[in-house]
Formats: structure tokens, C-alpha cells, sequence
């Protein structure tokens, strides 16, 4: 993506326009200050602040803001470790913080790029935005009392690929990014905890389970808006669902499913079922 432009519309300062704000947020690579920028956004938008009235069109997805560190590799290339070890417990805090990490991102993309969409919208996805925001600090905190920082271990792009995957259709970003992948992260959480505990790092697991309450609400949230564009465009939303993960993703889904997590989150098993 361009650099963010100081300059905006004759009339219109750049605080009062939601898409020049969150492009802002998107394109900030110093972490503390994507997390200070999400806040006061949210904030704004909250209070009234800033406008739905784009100034200019999006720009083509590029590559995030994002810090030097944690270098980005292939996901098989990453390393398998254990939790029996605090080294190995600090991976898995540290690559769940990738995550929410590029979480960010994420949100931040899905109210920049689509446009013209209901105001709840935006709230929505600017709430998940500070949700992930608040989830990276809790796990930070946690790496550092384990002895490290974000960025200590490698990552991978996985999740931003999607998002560039997607990012000329808001049907199919709703469809895959949180129906799919964050919809994993309810399926593979629970044991993650478990583990945790079973290891004695009752402190990660508790942070955890804060995350997985809140991917609920993430998951609810795409599934209301894809089923909202489904209505707008007059689409069968099971039928399209199922086209799209066909289309988008090699073999099946992998159950188990966590079908209790999942219909909180309102989406059906008719939908995810079929493609196990």
C-alpha cells in the first residue's frame, strides 16, 4: 500500500473520515503505536467522529504495517516444540500473538477496504480490531514474563494471504477469514488450554481462554455480515459458503468440529458440516 497521505479533501480533515483513519492504523508498523492508533480510533468512531463518506477509492492490498522482527517463513518450516518445556510454552504464547497480531491487520482491512457497507459494519469490525488489540497486549505481557518478546520466533503469513486473497470481494473475506480460519481457532483452543494446564502454565492458559470467549464474538461477526451480503446479492448462503471453501481451500475441513462454540457463534453445522 501507498504511504498514508497528510493531505485530504479541501473541507475534510483527515480525523473525520473513517477510511483514512483505519488505512492509518493499517499501514502503522511500530506495534505500540497500531495499539495506542486502534484505541483512539475506536474511540472517535464511538463518538461520533468520523464520517462514512470516502475521500478517495481503496488502494490495490499491499503488505501491512508491520515490525522488522518476527521474520516470516513458510508455515512447515516452523519448528514443532512442546509445552514441556518453558522455551516450548513461550513459542506457542508467541505464535498465538503472531496471530492476533496480524488480527489487527485483519480488521482493520475489512472496514478500509469495503465500502458502502451499514454503519454496524464498522462498528463491528473497529470492536474486533480492539479486541485483537487488547489480546496481543495480554499474551506480550505474558512472553516478556517468560523471558521474551514478540518477534523472538518466526512466523508466518498465512492469514494476510487470505486477506490478499480476498480482498476484492467482502463475501468472500467473510466467508473465509472469520468462518474459516478463526472458526478453527475455536476448534483447536480448547485443547491448547488443556494442555497449557496440564503443563502448569495456568497463567497462558487463563489468557487464552479470554481470547477464545472473545473469537466467538469474531466469528458471529462474519457470519452476520456474510450473510448479509448473501441477502444483498440474493444468494443461497449455505450453497455459496461451501462453493467458496471448495474454491478457495484444497481437501476437506478437519474435524473435529467444536459445534458448541460454533453454534454460539451462530453458524450452523449445515453449513461446515458438508465439507468435512
Amino acid at each position: 500500500m501507498r504511504p498514508f497521505r497528510n493531505a485530504a479533501s479541501p473541507g475534510v480533515s483527515e480525523r473525520e473520515n473513517l477510511f483514512v483513519s483505519a488505512e492509518r492504523c493499517l499501514e502503522c508498523n511500530d506495534v505500540a503505536r497500531k495499539l495506542e492508533l486502534t484505541d483512539t480510533v475506536a474511540q472517535s468512531f464511538a463518538h461520533g467522529l468520523l464520517g462514512l463518506d470516502p475521500l478517495d477509492a481503496e488502494k490495490p492490498i499491499g503488505s501491512p504495517g508491520r515490525p522488522l522482527r518476527p521474520r516470516l517463513v513458510a508455515q512447515r518450516n516452523l519448528p514443532q516444540r512442546g509445552l514441556g518445556t518453558a522455551a516450548g510454552r513461550a513459542a506457542l504464547i508467541h505464535a498465538v500473538a503472531h496471530i492476533e497480531f496480524n488480527a489487527i491487520n485483519l480488521a482493520w482491512d475489512a472496514v478500509y477496504r469495503f465500502r458502502g457497507m451499514p454503519p454496524e459494519y464498522y462498528r463491528d469490525w473497529i470492536g474486533v480490531a480492539v479486541d485483537e488489540a487488547r489480546h496481543f497486549r495480554l499474551l506480550e505481557a505474558r512472553l516478556r514474563r517468560l523471558g521474551h518478546a514478540y518477534g523472538d520466533f518466526d512466523g508466518h503469513d498465512g492469514l494476510w494471504e487470505m486477506a490478499v486473497r480476498t480482498s476484492s470481494s467482502c463475501l468472500e473475506r467473510m466467508a473465509l477469514v472469520p468462518r474459516v480460519l478463526e472458526a478453527r481457532g475455536l476448534d483447536v483452543t480448547p485443547a491448547m488450554i488443556a494442555r497449557l494446564e496440564a503443563a502448569g502454565d495456568d497463567e497462558s492458559a487463563a489468557v487464552l481462554k479470554i481470547i477464545y470467549a472473545d473469537e466467538i464474538g469474531h466469528v458471529a461477526a462474519g457470519h452476520r455480515w456474510f450473510l448479509h451480503v448473501c441477502a444483498k446479492a440474493r444468494l443461497a448462503p449455505a450453497h455459496t459458503y461451501q462453493r467458496l471453501v471448495r474454491q478457495y481451500f484444497k481437501g476437506a475441513l478437519k474435524p473435529p468440529f467444536n459445534t458448541l462454540a460454533r453454534d454460539a457463534a451462530g453458524l450452523p453445522a449445515a453449513f461446515y458440516e458438508p465439507l468435512a
